[in-house]
């Protein structure tokens, strides 16, 4: 990152005048500017509409002339963070390689910055400051926020960490779908589309068309537990959930079990996180209560959405109902679904071991188990979803492969 961010050529960014010195001759200055917003955006950086207003309000103080200006200003108004600054200089370069001379690059100064990080849960007493030897961990505060368990970090981390996850890919897995699409190359043979191609040539033979089946996202479907056990953590996979939810609004439906299933999906869908869970909180009546699961997950096979889904059930597995009815709703559950991933943020304590009544009887079903107590475990979860990880089956013989 340091070396991205210590760039002269980037302040020596045009020292002639820019594509938007003449209003004449050329498109206009603000369509020139809202295109390089665009082609950010398709780039992945977080250049949204807020930003891209804010982006034109400062270069209306600026000469707009100067590249410069349009370089800095993009830089401090558009990046979200130091992931966005590589893919913002690449765009910059390209969109305006014609009116600004390629960068020219010098030696950055790298900057370590030594923060201690608390011990992990268990993990026994933090080292003494006056203690020789370097601290547990060197890196940037985002670096250190990424493994740190959320339940133990403050209001400010929690933040930082929730506006990360607005910005997770929420990619999915592709399946096939039984559609077709037309295929210029290889695919079996179209015969409709064969034949009106030559009847429109009158009966002369005509080049073969051929199709090939369309890709679709694969459906997720994620139970989220909103009990008093799970509350440190509730909050923040409710807002995985909303970035899973805006990737595919029609491939993901997200419910909240507790005391009973409630589907939040249409909260979810608010592009904004925080109105998103504000309409959580009015949609679900059993915050912090107890845990029913075997009956939540009864009452989700009453509904079409598991079939050939992969169902992603976040919770601590603390199950007040009978253990044996979780345990046959369950096996009924990896019947029907493609994959069934369970999240347990505290299986991210080395000390953790799985002895509750409820997620024994729940795993002999599940594809995955894996934590859910960090940013990076998130990360890891969404690359699961997308396909990113190899399948590892447990306790179903390898079936969902």
């Amino acid at each position: 990152m340091a070396d991205d961010a210590a760039v002269t050529g980037r302040g020596g960014h045009g020292s002639g005048p820019g594509p938007l010195a003449s209003p004449g001759g050329g498109p206009e200055p603000v369509a020139v500017l809202t295109g390089f917003a665009r082609t950010l955006r398709a780039a992945g950086v977080a250049a949204d509409h807020h930003r891209t207003q804010t982006f034109l309000r400062a270069l209306g103080q600026l000469d707009a002339a100067d590249g410069r200006n349009v370089y800095w200003a993009g830089r401090l108004t558009l990046c979200a963070g130091p992931d966005d600054l590589p893919r913002y200089d690449r765009c910059f370069a390209a969109y305006f390689s014609a009116a600004f001379p390629a960068p020219r690059r010098v030696r950055a100064t790298v900057v370590s910055v030594t923060r201690p990080v608390a011990a992990a849960y268990g993990g026994g007493e933090p080292e003494p400051a006056g203690e020789t030897g370097a601290p547990p961990a060197t890196a940037s505060e985002i670096e250190v926020l990424r493994h740190r368990d959320v339940a133990r970090m403050s209001e400010a981390e929690r933040r930082e960490v929730h506006r990360l996850l607005a910005l997770l890919r929420g990619a999915r897995q592709p399946r096939r779908s039984r559609r077709h699409r037309p295929s210029p190359h290889g695919g079996a043979t179209d015969a409709r589309r064969t034949v009106r191609e030559i009847l429109r040539h009158g009966g002369e033979p005509a080049r073969l068309r051929r199709r090939v089946h369309r890709d679709r996202p694969r459906r997720v479907v994620m139970l989220v537990d909103v009990s008093g056990s799970m509350a440190a953590y509730a909050d923040t996979l409710l807002r995985f959930a909303h970035a899973l939810v805006r990737a595919e609004p029609r491939a993901t439906e997200v419910f909240s079990i507790g005391t009973r299933l409630t589907r939040i999906t249409a909260a979810l869908r608010h592009r904004d996180p925080g109105l998103a869970m504000d309409g959580c909180s009015a949609a679900i009546p059993d915050w912090s209560g107890g845990t029913r699961l075997g009956e939540e997950v009864r009452a989700l096979l009453r509904l079409p959405d598991p079939r050939g889904a992969i169902v992603v059930i976040a919770s601590d597995g603390w199950e007040r109902g009978p253990a044996d009815l979780l345990e046959a709703q369950m096996a009924r559950l990896s019947r029907l679904a493609r994959r069934v991933v369970w999240v347990n943020p505290h299986k991210g304590d080395p000390a953790y071991r799985p002895l509750t009544a409820g997620i024994r009887a729940a795993l002999p079903h599940v594809t995955d188990f894996v934590a859910g107590h960090s940013l990076a475990a998130y990360e890891d979860l969404a690359a699961l979803l997308a396909g990113d990880r190899p399948v590892r089956a447990r306790g179903r013989g390898g079936a969902d492969a």
